[in-house]
């Protein structure tokens, strides 16, 4: 590497949304680099599900329709959004996923709810997910990936598929075959064994990933790891380039026609939470990769004047913490998305008393707990209370059923730190010192409404969302069992997040506005470095990265538009 290079498109951030300005860039003839401060490539989006929200995708014949989709989030969206930018979305997304279809990309339509199954013109086929990836086809960069997370691994070592999740952590029929089929591809995988512990099969967000840079490597895209963003160079009133560092050394790097953020957000910057968020929380409660996302993109183009949008929300979702086996003194953070809805399960604030339909969105829990924080001051965290068929049965965020992680198997320095456990309701309420006539109050509430099957407080288990997580064996409704079989257990549940929903503020082509609503000549932002196009709403399974890959293929198609000196892209304007 030389002091000065010149790329035609400079992408600033190595996950989904990245990925696919990258892929779209590079098939658009323009040279890519992508830069990414960490160590491995992927992003938070390696991490994630991998799932994409695309509405109208028409992947498979069905009667959606872009009219339909503007309904249904016309119902949810509450505070106001730039309505250009929206639609520049409902249009594009559809072509964002034929594009990765026609790449070679196995995208398909998921049978998941969108989360408001009440709402308006609400469907079960708006969610894509990826086919599994071999993530040997990598070559060299099979390694260095970024890594999932425990919780989309059984026992820290076994990639699961979505189905092979649910069958596992449920129990499901054929769960043990499903588990032992796991092991055997694991260890039969011989040549992989003798270079890693690593998976080879990539699932989930490795998957998605794995394919997208399967097709960039194939075209000589390069991804330049530990490279972090300094600062944005300015040229004539335009961006130029980026100034990065590596391992201190600082370089400049040129973009001829744009350089699109796409670093992520600012959920590991604390000051930045205490700034933005009305209930900060803190920033180790996040479950994305550990002091990954810092905003240090969002910064960059404040410092040269750009506005923001809807920086107040987070992509909210439950999670826990307990310490790593090999050193207890650091800790894991576990989601708790699904765990909290189960049945024979409640989830109660400092007060003793219930707040949300515990099986809603992970993102709708969230809203919850920042609303009720914010009128009562108990909760963040609340707590998760249930009982010993709930143990047998279900996780608890980094507790795993009795099956696998039997109480006797469970560190002891876990016990009324991490996890509570007693005999009876009444000495569990002492434990975690919630009053204990509220509890109990709770527990018999919830008790009758598991015999009746209806939850008149909130609604609990009475739509398809709820139902798909809950337990078809659990009776009238799956979502609600008794809390009455003692030893009675308790986990201290945050506020964490998936991201954050703001950013900078960027228009229907992904350019990133300054403070007068003009905008900063070839500079783009997508995913959660720009404000989302829903603005505090997550209207399903991939709000996060179906807005994310689709702005970062808009902005890829627009760069390359500019570049030909075509104006807006045929693309953009057909879907308009």
């Amino acid at each position: 590497m030389g002091t000065s290079e010149t790329y035609d498109v400079v992408v600033v951030g190595s996950g989904a949304a990245g990925a696919t300005a990258a892929l779209r860039a590079a098939e658009s003839g323009l040279s890519v680099l992508i830069v990414e401060k960490a160590h491995k490539y992927g992003g938070t989006s390696a991490t994630s599900g991998g799932v994409l929200w695309v509405p109208n995708h028409q992947l498979t014949p069905n009667d959606d329709s872009r009219a339909k989709a503007l309904e249904y989030l016309d119902s949810l969206i509450k505070v106001p959004v730039d309505r250009e930018r929206l639609d520049a979305y409902l249009g594009q997304a559809p072509q964002m996923a034929r594009f990765l279809k026609e790449a070679g990309i196995p995208i398909a339509p998921a049978a998941w709810p969108d989360y408001y199954t009440a709402a308006p013109a609400a469907r079960a086929d708006r969610s894509l997910i990826c086919d599994t990836c071999d993530g040997r086809t990598l070559g060299e960069h099979f390694t260095l990936m970024r890594e999932q997370y425990a919780r989309f691994k059984l026992l820290n070592r076994y990639s699961m598929d979505v189905m092979q999740f649910f069958a596992i952590s449920t129990r499901a029929k054929g769960w043990v075959v499903t588990f032992l089929r796991m092991l055997w591809r694991y260890w039969t995988d011989f040549d992989t064994r003798r270079l890693t512990r690593r998976d080879r099969r990539f699932t989930q967000g490795a998957a998605l990933m794995g394919w997208i840079y399967k097709k960039l490597f194939d075209r000589r895209v390069e991804v330049r790891q530990e490279t972090r963003l300094e600062e944005l160079v300015l040229g004539d009133g335009k961006v130029s380039g980026v100034l990065v560092s590596h391992f201190g050394r600082r370089y400049t790097i040129h973009a001829r026609h744009g350089v699109v953020l796409c670093a992520g957000g600012f959920e590991w910057n604390q000051e930045l939470r205490e700034r933005f968020f009305p209930v900060p929380g803190l920033a180790r409660h996040s479950s994305t990769p550990e002091d990954a996302n810092r905003g240090e993109a969002l910064l960059a183009g404040l410092k040269v004047g750009a506005a923001t949008a809807h920086t107040e929300e987070g992509w909210w979702i439950p999670t826990m913490h307990i310490p790593m086996r090999q050193a207890s003194n650091f800790e894991d953070i576990h989601q708790a998305a699904f765990d909290v809805g189960r049945p024979h399960s409640v989830c109660v604030n400092r007060n003793g008393v219930r707040f949300v339909d515990e099986a809603c969105s992970y993102d709708e829990f969230g809203k919850a707990m920042v609303a009720d924080q914010l009128k009562t001051g108990a909760n963040t965290p609340c707590w998760l209370v249930f009982d010993a068929s709930f143990r047998t049965k279900f996780t608890a965020g980094g507790i795993m059923p009795t099956v696998l992680m039997p109480d006797r198997s469970i560190p002891v320095d876990w016990w009324d730190h991490y996890i509570f456990r007693a005999t009876s309701i009444d000495a569990l309420a002492a434990k975690i010192h919630v009053p204990v006539d509220a509890l109990r109050k709770t527990i018999a509430n919830m008790n009758a409404y598991a015999a009746s099957g209806v939850d008149p407080e909130f609604g609990r288990g009475g739509n398809s969302y709820d139902q798909m997580f809950g337990d078809a064996n659990v009776k009238p409704n799956p979502c609600l069992g008794t809390i009455a079989t003692p030893p009675y257990y308790a986990v201290a549940i945050n506020c964490g997040d998936l991201g954050t929903k703001g950013g900078l503020k960027a228009d229907a082509q992904a350019r990133v506005l300054d403070t007068a609503g003009n905008p900063i000549p070839k500079l783009y932002a997508a995913g959660n470095n720009a404000g989302s196009p829903f603005g505090n709403c997550y209207p399903g399974a991939g709000g996060t990265l179906g807005p994310a890959m689709t702005f970062g293929y808009v902005a890829a198609l627009h760069i390359a538009a500019q570049a030909r000196g075509q104006g807006q892209p045929s693309e953009v304007r057909a879907a308009a």
